[in-house]
């Protein structure tokens, strides 16, 4: 079982809360012990769980950009201006993977899904939630 998500971004870098869609479909799913695979197909996207404070998620940004600063030598850049956020990418992850227990996503009381746009704004972009049920 599973479902794509889209949506687009407006920023460079933004975290996107894509709880409520995970969580519903799961709902949908009635899978009662299972994983919940969370995916972004794109290689200048991530998927992180983390706190929705609006503070925290400006340190998350703030931080990724120091760790890989947009502008730098990268040999990518010599054909696409956008090393920084494949790295960044690369860095974090592009898929988590939340257990389900009694019909619920396993996740803790200030753990959100986000997606992280590294590469925008972009017109569209997907997360693929998949449902595998367990026991």
């Amino acid at each position: 079982m599973y479902k794509i998500i889209r949506f687009s971004t407006s920023k460079e870098v933004e975290l996107i809360d894509i709880t409520h869609h995970v969580e519903g479909f799961v709902r949908e799913c009635n899978v009662k012990e299972g994983l919940c695979i969370v995916h972004a197909p794109h290689a200048t996207a991530a998927i992180i769980m983390n706190e929705n404070e609006s503070g925290l998620k400006e340190d998350i940004i703030n931080t990724f950009m120091k760790l890989v600063p947009r502008r730098a030598n990268y040999m990518h850049n010599r054909i696409d201006d956008n090393a920084h956020a494949h790295i960044k990418s690369a860095m974090i992850g592009s898929t988590v993977i939340i257990p389900i227990i009694g019909g619920r996503l396993a996740r803790g009381t200030w753990q959100n899904i986000f997606f992280v746009e590294l590469d925008g704004p972009r017109y569209e972009r997907r997360v693929i939630i998949q449902v595998i049920p367990g026991g």
